[in-house]
């Protein structure tokens, strides 16, 4: 019986496929043993052979080409095992769908370096593979600057590196495994990808494992856990957690809201000049009347930074419907004791403070003090309606044991930022380093938890 060539070269074709699958699954069956937090993950990602060299994802599936992952696999099993968790863990943290802008290159490097720095803290033995002292070295420049190595973070720390062509490619050579050519086709400018929203599911569902039940489970995964916990934080948006401190009051000026000009409209038809129905001369509005803003002046925080945050602060403040006319904000420097003490009443001299504004103390870190210090401040009535208390702190400190007779929150900058508890009275936010240099005022915002959210 004669054979065709064609049918020949399919019928290889299909066995190559068929093995390589059988190489991707047995990994996969190898890391559900080494990290049972990841096991619903693993079951999310189903194989298809093409479109990648030696594999990549859209999202959607794990794509391989069938000859170079037989390669890999003769070459050492350890590699198809770790390109495998590697791929996943992109998935994981919604890599190939967060570059915002970013330039592509240095987005690609910093989501490598990222993952693969995570999994060589894990010290997985059927995933590891030989590191040099180049891996090394960039890692610990790395972490000089930033305590938890996110891709956003490094991805900022590359772009000061401002590395050359040659550089990048070493840095590229060290760490990518990956292809990523699949993470930009059928995007669409201003649509969200629908395996954006399965992955951040899929994230928050382990994460809601693991608080009820496998926490012994997830044991030696300390960095995995934190990272998870980093980009499962929702975002927040600065307005409304600035709603927190305003009060609800009538102003006299015109309410056009509740103004109906049909009635106006006909009185003025029927009766001449006589309108029946006139705009109201008050208006019920938010706005800030009296906060607390504490600035840790300690070591550990540097200048730069909170400078940046009060920027912030400012941008929002200083819009005209934010304040009454006779609206109080304090601003506290305090280390282990309060250095000093600024009232502002207006934009203006919130502005004026801002240009002239200079870091005073330098000390330990004792978060005591501020409350002490406001409290004692309202019972001497210098401080009148006080809503509310916000604390810019590397977060290593002594919090007070009593709760406050106010409204707080306590706000980290995140890639300085290590899970701290913080008392069950007070808010915990997590401000990312990109709200503080962006110039974009519709997207100023916190990451806070569900369960901060619901305070």
């Amino acid at each position: 019986m004669w054979n065709s060539p064609i049918l020949e070269q399919q019928k290889t074709e299909l066995e190559k496929e068929k093995l390589g699958r059988r190489i991707l699954a047995s990994a996969r069956n190898e890391l559900y043993l080494k990290l049972k937090l990841l096991d619903l993950a693993l079951g999310s990602l189903p194989f298809s052979a093409g479109q990648a060299e030696p594999a990549g994802t859209d999202g959607e599936a794990l794509y391989f080409t069938p000859d170079s992952l037989m390669r890999l696999y003769q070459k050492n099993r350890s590699y198809v095992i770790r390109i495998y968790l590697h791929i996943l863990l992109h998935c994981l943290f919604c890599h190939p769908f967060d570059r915002k802008g970013r330039q592509e290159e240095l987005w690609n490097l910093a989501c490598d370096v990222a993952v693969e720095a995570l999994i060589d803290s894990l010290y997985l033995k059927c995933a590891h593979i030989p590191s040099g002292a180049f891996r090394k070295s960039c890692i610990a420049r790395l972490e000089k600057g930033l305590s938890v190595l996110t891709a956003e973070g490094i991805c900022r720390e590359l772009e000061k590196y401002a590395l050359s062509d040659a550089e990048r490619n070493r840095w590229e050579k060290e760490f990518h495994l990956d292809d990523h050519r699949l993470w930009t086709q059928g995007r669409r400018p201003g649509v969200q990808n629908p395996n954006r929203q399965r992955w951040e599911d899929i994230r928050e569902r382990m994460q809601t494992e693991i608080a009820l039940f496998s926490r012994e489970a997830s044991e030696g995964e300390g960095d995995l856990l934190e990272q998870l916990r980093i980009s499962s934080r929702p975002r927040y948006d600065y307005r409304e957690f600035l709603r927190k401190f305003t009060a609800l009051r009538e102003e006299m000026q015109v309410d056009p809201d509740s103004f109906d000009y049909i009635f106006y409209h006909y009185g003025m038809e029927l009766y001449g000049n006589m309108p029946l129905i006139e705009p109201q001369e008050t208006r019920e509005v938010r706005r800030i009347e009296e906060f607390v803003i504490v600035i840790d002046t300690s070591m550990s925080c540097r200048g730069e930074l909170v400078r940046r945050f009060l920027e912030e602060t400012y941008q929002v403040l200083s819009e005209t419907e934010s304040f009454f006319k006779n609206a109080r904000i304090h601003i506290l420097q305090c280390d282990e004791r309060v250095q000093s003490d600024v009232m502002l009443t207006n934009a203006g001299e919130l502005k004026r403070y801002m240009e002239h504004f200079t870091l005073k103390g330098g000390g330990g870190t004792d978060f005591r003090p501020a409350f002490a210090y406001v409290e004692d401040q309202m019972a001497r009535k210098r401080y009148g309606r006080l809503r509310g208390l916000l604390y810019f702190t590397d977060g290593y400190g002594v919090f007070p044991v009593k709760m406050p007779p106010f409204e707080t929150a306590f706000v980290f900058l995140q890639n300085q930022y290590r899970d701290v508890d913080v008392p069950p009275w007070a808010i915990k936010l997590i401000l990312g380093e990109q709200e503080l240099g962006s110039g974009d005022d519709s997207r100023r915002g916190f990451d806070l938890t569900e369960e901060e959210k619901a305070l």
